[in-house]
């Protein structure tokens, strides 16, 4: 569409990025240093501690307009830097609205009511082109943007053939060259794009529709041209961010915590609450400094919450805001294989020994009921009615196997006993549940509190052994994620661990107003 202020595409990642996540994870190796936290359990105990490296925050005060946008600017662009350093894959495409979208219906007309104009001026007697010159003063200023500084001559040369005076006054004497000036244009685009757009410009030199025809496809091409141009953009960027981002992100993040304050409550409930947990276990000791649990700790067992973070009841921490899409995706697919090994474990308790050793049926088994658990976190998913429907297709495959290997088929007794038992995961306190949700508890924490978890993806505890395939590649997209924060955000969950453990704040005092105190004192 030529429109000055239309998007000509959005931004993208693509979901097939197993892959990128043993990428991020080679690249993020180390879980748990002390450069990550930039503090250790003496630092944290001292509240003398030097504060040069401490992020600062400011005492809360009312905020500007102006403030608020800079702030949601600088987030964006948080936001968009650390897509860029933690996807390989992320890319932009041209917008591609969805079908009965209300945005593709607007898009559409207006498009249509544009090319209509032009359709209609060219078809005047005489012809008008007020609508055709403001066509290729914009085709002018996009092939312009393609260029390199140093490319003097094709800018001057595009600047000579596309001079929007000469051409206005060719219009007025109705001796201007339409089909002269897209030939040109064709021409020059397939001198700047990339070589996959080689075959877009072919067809455009052998297109013989009619001028508006021609100048519609000419836009599509430079649509595809400028996202290649952005791509290649992102791709150098990426290799800047890579050796920069930690910096950059952090440095981001303090400029909107100038702004904005209060810009880490949240994070600090979710310490907090960790912080509450160990405490508690500890409780029973009777010299409650022994059981003071060390900022590592703390940290590790904040990040084993979001696992089971519940996204509806409780906000993001505002430091894991640019990866709340990426972990409630671990969390599903998380979850999604726990129901799954739920359910197979409750088939060889019940039925036993006839079905056991059997790779092949176990994969049936486990295929099936991944395929009919699939969406299980979308609000209109039935997962009564999913699991009654696991179940009669596994008694179906059951009954199958044991008959070929000349076992009797299973009894209705047993089938329904079968059945009644994989309808019980959905309540919280079924055994077989809590066990299989514990059992995936303690491989995380065990990967977490690794300095060199890599080497251990494989050591699954007893009873995910089913699982075991799937919850490699979610513990190392898990892992490199949360390694990642860590080297971003260390001196930040320094700060709130030593405030929180040793601070002099008085009880229900907000967060907020103890880093105000704490910052002021520093001062």
């Amino acid at each position: 569409m030529p429109l000055n202020d239309e998007r000509p595409g959005s931004m993208s990642s693509s979901g097939e990025d197993q892959g990128s996540d043993v990428e991020s994870s080679e690249r993020c190796d180390s879980i748990t240093s002390a450069s990550d936290l930039d503090c250790s359990q003496e630092s944290c105990a001292s509240n003398n501690s030097s504060k040069d490296c401490t992020p600062s925050s400011s005492p809360p005060k009312a905020l500007t307009l102006n403030e608020v946008m800079d702030s949601a600017r600088d987030l964006s662009n948080l936001s968009l830097a650390h897509e860029i350093t933690v996807n390989p894959n992320f890319h932009f495409d041209t917008n591609i609205p969805q079908q009965d979208s209300l945005f593709k219906l607007v898009k559409e007309n207006l498009h249509k009511a544009f090319w209509d104009i032009l359709t209609a001026e060219l078809n005047d007697d005489p012809p008008e082109y007020g609508q055709a010159i403001r066509l290729l003063e914009e085709i002018r200023e996009t092939m312009l943007s393609f260029l390199n500084p140093g490319a003097n001559r094709m800018r001057t040369q595009i600047m000579e053939v596309l001079d929007i005076d000469l051409i206005r006054q060719q219009a007025d004497n109705d001796v201007i060259d339409i089909q002269g000036l897209a030939s040109y244009i064709i021409s020059t685009m397939g001198k700047m794009c990339a070589p996959a757009r080689d075959e877009e410009i072919k067809k455009l030199r052998q297109n013989t529709d009619n001028t508006v025809t021609l100048f519609r496809e000419i836009f599509r091409v430079l649509d595809l041209m400028k996202a290649d141009t952005i791509n290649v953009e992102i791709n150098n960027l990426r290799h800047v961010l890579l050796k920069q981002g930690i910096e950059y992100e952090r440095e981001t993040f303090q400029t909107i915590l100038d702004k904005t304050p209060n810009a880490l409550d949240n994070t600090t409930r979710w310490i907090q609450s960790a912080l509450d947990e160990l405490q508690s276990a500890g409780s029973s000791i009777e010299d409650k400094q022994t059981a003071l649990p060390g900022p590592f700790q703390v940290l590790n067992t904040a990040f084993l919450h979001v696992l089971t973070w519940d996204y509806n009841k409780n906000t993001v921490p505002e430091t894991l805001m640019t990866d709340e899409g990426r972990l409630r995706e671990i969390q599903e697919q998380l979850q999604q294989c726990q129901a799954v090994n739920q359910v197979l474990l409750i088939v060889y308790s019940t039925v036993g020994g006839p079905i056991q050793g059997l790779p092949t049926l176990s994969e049936r088994l486990k295929k099936m009921t991944n395929v009919l658990l699939d969406g299980m976190h979308r609000p209109n998913f039935k997962l009564e009615e999913a699991l009654l429907d696991i179940s009669a297709q596994i008694c179906c495959e059951l009954n199958k196997s044991l008959i070929e290997r000349g076992y009797s088929a299973m009894t209705p007794a047993l089938q329904a006993t079968l059945t009644g038992q994989i309808n019980s995961i959905t309540q919280r306190d079924n055994p077989i549940r809590t066990l299989v949700e514990d059992r995936v508890q303690q491989y995380f924490k065990m990967l977490i509190c690794d300095p060199k978890p890599q080497g251990k993806l494989e050591q699954v505890p007893a009873g995910l052994t089913i699982i075991k395939y799937d919850l490699m590649p979610l513990a190392a997209k898990f892992l490199s994620l949360i390694n990642y924060n860590k080297r971003v955000y260390g001196p930040y969950y320094a700060n709130i661990i030593r405030r929180l453990m040793f601070s002099n704040g008085q009880p229900g005092e907000s967060p907020s107003h103890t880093a105000a105190r704490d910052s002021s004192v520093s001062k």
